[in-house]
């Protein structure tokens, strides 16, 4: 069963954790990771593209000239696709992006993710994070305090209105609670600080 050191706010070590060998010990599985990067990503797209073709632009009811005996070539309507004004051919319609994938699939996927954390000495573990009120300053001296890297995910059990207004001035700092928690998000940050009520929450979700 992995082992992990817990820190305070201040950066002292305080104790140590024993983390669930199915949640934090699991084995590896990048292409399940790979999967629900992209079904995270495609979620993100809004698929509202939207252009009109030639029966939905307006005009062209009625036949420019007749078919024969002007010399010009037969056309149907103003509004065909070669003409000025006219319809798009082939062009993109509203559509949803969202891809598919088994609970079982995703919750091993998060497993994976978190196991890599922990492997690659990614995972900061805290006691606890609290603010008296917003203030970015304190949550730069914690990031500091505790040797976060550059892009930082904070994981709490629930959401702490004042953690997520002190972290949110700041970039590649963002913050989460431990039910929402996504791979994208898990492999997408240099360290992932989570608190050990929010590594008991995780445990029971995904054990």
């Amino acid at each position: 069963m992995p082992t992990l050191d817990v820190w305070n706010m201040q950066g002292e070590r305080v104790g140590n954790l024993e983390l669930s060998e199915t949640v934090f010990g699991a084995e590896i599985n990048s292409s399940l990771m790979h999967q629900a990067v992209v079904k995270y990503l495609a979620a993100q797209r809004q698929g509202t593209s939207k252009v009109k073709n030639r029966s939905a632009v307006r005009g062209g009811g009625r036949k420019p000239w007749r078919q024969k005996g002007t010399g010009r070539a037969r056309i149907g309507t103003i509004r065909a696709p070669h003409w000025t004004g006219g319809g798009v051919v082939f062009g993109p319609e509203p559509r949803d992006y969202t891809k598919k994938m088994n609970k079982k699939a995703r919750r091993q996927a998060i497993r994976s993710a978190l196991s890599s954390k922990l492997a690659a000495k990614e995972l900061i573990l805290v006691d606890g994070i609290e603010f008296e009120k917003p203030k970015t300053k304190e949550m730069i001296k914690f990031l500091e305090n505790v040797k976060a890297g550059k892009k930082s995910l904070i994981i709490t059990e629930n959401s702490d209105n004042n953690i997520v207004l002190s972290a949110r001035n700041l970039p590649n700092v963002y913050t989460v609670s431990a039910d929402t928690i996504s791979v994208y998000q898990l492999l997408n940050c240099e360290s992932l600080i989570m608190t050990k009520d929010s590594v008991k929450k995780v445990e029971e979700v995904f054990a």
